[in-house]
């Protein structure tokens, strides 16, 4: 360890000595950050069947409708009787108050009928789920109609619909049958293939690296970024293995996507077909559903020398772009110590 990184660790260590006390008591008084009032901007979000109430707290702040996962959680910790909470859409608001919130999850008229909401980077089978919880047509007539994929007109390398759901907010008429309720999510993806320019042709390729920049790029910027390291590392004269080497891909397979990192036996498995630490090139397949900013960073990415990149802060979304391994090093070390002090990002 250097003598600067060592002084620089004592004066941390001292202002911690400091400020812990006094920091501890705000947080004590304040409680968790909190919005206050009913919200402004109208929102719609899903609610599955099976959801937890740290599920419900994650899928709340993720929307931004809440200011934070701790102050909805506390709030439910707190309810007595614990809240139960319906699948389906539910039309809330942005910036609302906790209570707000849960009181507006627990009113029947803000639960919304044949609405359904795809998020961004949402996997196939969660998607699905959606469709089903929305529009009350059975999961088992949603997962039949989907498994017949040529029926859809996607490319001839589909094996699942994967990659061709849309994210979006859809409105269905009461009576829609499985197979025409996923067709409106996939021809809606068409259609933003096509706006975006992408011919028939180009389509399994355009879309199987939206999908994989979808699931890795955090801040809206940083899409055009992430798309050129993956780019670059296609490129044999700047990367010669051709590994894209994404966990997201590695976990799409295990299903361990609630996490952000994969073992050294998971990155190793080469009969995990989208392992792209042992297979070279594009992933198998789509690994997420991506939308509009994702398949105009595929076609359009940053001018830029970048082989690596690192979220290091994966509640803000902050990104260090590197195009040394020595640069890069340096910015894992600094996700590490934040993963040190988030351990629920395992």
């Amino acid at each position: 360890m250097s003598v600067l990184l060592v002084f620089v660790l004592l004066l941390a260590a001292g202002a911690f000595a400091l400020q812990g006390p006094l920091s501890q008591l705000y947080a004590a008084t304040q409680g968790p950050p909190d919005y206050e009032g009913s919200g402004g901007k109208k929102l719609v979000v899903m609610i599955h069947d099976g959801d937890t109430g740290g599920d419900v707290a994650g899928t709340l702040a993720e929307a931004g409708v809440v200011k934070s996962y701790e102050a909805f959680y506390k709030l439910l910790l707190a309810e007595s009787p614990a809240p139960v909470f319906q699948p389906g859409a539910y039309q809330l608001a942005a910036k609302m108050s906790a209570r707000s919130a849960l009181d507006a999850l627990l009113d029947k008229k803000n639960k919304l009928e044949q609405t359904v909401v795809i998020p961004e980077g949402t996997t196939a089978a969660v998607a699905l789920q959606s469709l089903s919880e929305g529009t009350e047509i059975p999961l088992a007539d949603i997962e039949a109609a989907a498994k017949s994929v040529a029926s859809f007109g996607l490319p001839a390398e589909a094996t699942s619909l994967e990659g061709f759901l849309f994210p979006a907010t859809y409105n269905f008429t009461p009576g829609v049958t499985a197979h025409d309720a996923i067709k409106t999510l996939v021809d809606r993806q068409f259609k933003a293939l096509d706006d975006a320019g992408v011919t028939e042709d180009k389509r399994w390729t355009t879309i199987t690296m939206a999908a994989l920049i979808q699931r890795e790029a955090g801040l809206r910027e940083d899409y055009f970024k992430v798309s050129r390291v993956f780019y670059n590392r296609l490129n044999p004269q700047l990367w010669p293995s051709g590994l894209l080497q994404s966990d997201a891909t590695v976990t799409y397979r295990t299903g361990n996507t609630d996490v952000a990192t994969t073992t050294d036996a998971e990155r190793a498995d080469a009969s995990n077909p989208y392992n792209t630490y042992v297979h070279p090139g594009l992933p198998a397949g789509p690994i997420s559903n991506p939308g509009d900013l994702a398949i105009d960073a595929a076609l359009h990415p940053a001018d830029g020398p970048w082989l690596y990149f690192v979220s290091w802060n994966l509640d803000t979304g902050e990104t260090i772009f590197s195009s040394t391994l020595k640069d890069h090093e340096v910015a894992v070390a600094k996700w590490l110590a934040w993963m040190k002090d988030h351990p629920e990002y395992g």
